[in-house]
């Protein structure tokens, strides 16, 4: 009999992003477990994952059942400090640093928070700057002069996905994302704003099922026009429809994830950069 709930444990001498990220990968392939999920970032020192391995021990004499702790600690003392608990323990690093390090015929750093720190400059002024842009072109706020800095200009009605993904592209791929609704006045005039004309290749659409976009307009502001079916089916068909007229490209994210939008977003954007180097 599958138990109802599982703990699952992000454990990592850094922000714990990567743990949590390839944790959920793996937990995707089992939908009929429910977990409790707790995060623990920068363990350490041996008697942060000491204290953590307690917390771990508690939990599963109290639920009856092994926990789950996804880890990606590097220094081997802290990683067995942490041992001394009933959880059952995947070391994400080892699973792949080993191997690699009897392919290159050397020894890893087991540096500590080299992915997700300040250790490279250069990438992580990058992801500053992106950030910042992002910020600064969101919803429809552009000058012609700073929107030809853009690496993509995301199009398409309210509430359809733009602004979460423009910021997921600047913090995990250092891509300047302009967002830009797209309105009734566009609508009427049968063509892109003169903001986005100058840019057109450089757009990109997201689009989404009216049903769903009713949905969430409606937890925004419930019971208005703005988030009444028949007008989301009506900005929908017509976004679609300028969309087509002009050439762009375009994505429909109702069922899609955050990081599946932007991934299909970053091989449109080396899609045309392949063009362009031809």
């Amino acid at each position: 009999m599958i138990p109802l709930k599982r703990h699952i444990y992000y454990v990592s001498d850094g922000t714990g992003i990567t743990a949590e990220t390839l944790g959920h990968s793996l937990l995707t392939q089992f939908p009929d477990i429910e977990v409790v999920e707790v995060r623990a970032p920068f363990i350490d020192t041996p008697s942060k994952a000491r204290d953590l391995a307690a917390a771990i021990t508690r939990v599963a004499q109290k639920s009856g059942h092994r926990p789950i702790v996804f880890s990606t600690l590097v220094k081997p003392e802290v990683i067995a400090a942490l041992n001394d608990t009933p959880a059952l323990i995947i070391d994400l690093f080892a699973t792949f640093i080993e191997p690699l390090e009897r392919e290159f015929g050397v020894e890893s750093t087991h540096t500590v928070g080299r992915l997700h720190g300040v250790g490279n400059s250069q990438t992580y002024q990058r992801r500053i700057e992106a950030i910042n842009f992002a910020l600064a072109h969101d919803d429809g706020i552009t000058s012609d002069t700073t929107l030809a800095e853009a690496d993509v200009i995301l199009i398409g009605v309210s509430r359809c996905g733009k602004t979460p993904t423009s910021l997921f592209l600047a913090m995990t791929h250092a891509v300047k994302a302009a967002n830009y609704p797209l309105i009734p006045e566009d609508f009427e005039r049968g063509h892109l704003p003169a903001a986005l004309r100058r840019h057109r290749e450089k757009c990109f659409g997201l689009t989404i099922s009216p049903e769903r976009l009713a949905q969430i307009r409606a937890e925004r502001r419930p019971n208005s026009e703005y988030a009444a079916l028949e007008t989301c089916r009506r900005e929908v068909e017509s976004a679609l429809e300028l969309m087509r007229r002009e050439g762009i490209p375009w994505l429909d994210t109702t069922t899609k994830s955050i990081e599946e939008i932007a991934t299909l977003v970053l091989l449109h954007l080396e899609k045309q950069r392949r063009y362009h180097h031809l």
